[in-house]
């Protein structure tokens, strides 16, 4: 039986001490690799468009993450991942799904005590987790709105579900508060990074912001009922025409960390937005697979895959301008 109080005390430590590390860091901005060095404090705003106060797009039980995450059962049955989408993003990828989000910055400011709010209603309604959907650039409010929710009775494990491109430095205070990290790991070569992401050096960033997350979280734990309760679960997305580069991706996660990790590969891409003309496709059947055969090759414990591929009218593909932006099946 876990001490609930022993529990909550340790996390408001944890979060009184992140805070007091970074708060100065949004001053003159560097929360993210970008190093903007806008006064955040004074909502002004860098790349991620964002000021002192997270935007919220939408908060939901959502059963299209990784089992581990969203349970076996769907809409009506018991648990969900706690999702909170967050608008603005400090990547910005050229194709992103979420562009209505990361790119038109749509949703609305909340105050840290609404954020909590958000929170501990997931948990009411019996999500599995909360799950922080970009929470790179606003970890400020986020660390604020998570003391106030564990003063008032939060318990679930916290995701944290970033675009990779984090700053070690802020992984680092993060130590004692986060249970599962859920980065993307998007390219290796710094070419691709660079034409579709306007970040030479994500590589280079994420994979130590990686690497910190797996000194923290080595193990992806399940409980009894096959849901994670902490770990390191790597995200990535394939896409057209760049399968080098993802096997790449798989070897250095093989060979420098551990198959003790969970590895998500994605097949869902589909051309949003911005997609350059190269990237108008969707990826093929034997992309996918050359890569899930390089993939299972390293025995990794907790290999997770998706349909080869994905359309475009699937589930994965959200709409926010809806109530309920996706559609489970």
């Amino acid at each position: 039986m876990v001490d609930k109080t022993f529990f909550t005390e340790r996390k408001l430590e944890a979060i009184e001490r992140a805070l007091a590390r970074l708060s100065p860091l949004a001053s003159n901005c560097r929360l993210c690799p970008r190093q903007c060095q806008v006064d955040r404090l004074a909502d002004r705003t860098g790349i991620c468009q964002t000021g002192d106060q997270a935007r919220v797009s939408t908060s939901l039980l959502h059963f299209g993450e990784e089992p581990v995450l969203s349970g076996q059962g769907g809409p009506g049955k018991a648990g969900g991942s706690g999702t909170i989408f967050f608008a603005g993003c400090n990547l910005k990828c050229l194709f992103c799904q979420n562009y209505q989000l990361s790119w038109l910055n749509e949703g609305e400011l909340v105050s840290d005590q609404q954020l909590a709010d958000f929170m501990l209603n997931l948990q009411a309604q019996g999500a599995l987790n909360i799950n922080l959907v970009s929470p790179t650039h606003v970890i400020l409010p986020v660390l604020r709105a998570l003391k106030i929710a564990y003063e008032r009775g939060l318990t679930l494990p916290v995701v944290y579900n970033s675009n990779g491109y984090d700053s070690i430095e802020v992984i680092e205070e993060l130590r004692g508060i986060i249970e599962i990290y859920l980065p993307d790991l998007k390219y290796l070569s710094p070419d691709l990074s660079k034409k579709y992401s306007a970040a030479p050096d994500y590589f280079e960033q994420a994979h130590l912001a990686i690497q910190e997350m797996y000194c923290q979280q080595p193990e992806l734990i399940l409980n009894d009922k096959d849901i994670a309760t902490r770990g390191l679960i790597i995200r990535h997305l394939v896409l057209p025409g760049c399968s080098e580069d993802s096997i790449q991706i798989v070897d250095w996660l093989a060979r420098n960390l551990s198959t003790s990790i969970g590895l998500s590969l994605m097949s869902q891409y589909h051309p949003c937005f911005k997609a350059p003309p190269e990237l108008q496709g969707e990826i093929s059947r034997q992309e996918y697979q050359k890569i899930v055969s390089r993939a299972s090759s390293y025995n990794f414990s907790y290999l997770f895959l998706q349909p080869e591929p994905f359309r475009s009218e699937e589930h994965l593909m959200p709409d926010f301008h809806r109530r309920h932006p996706f559609h489970w099946k």
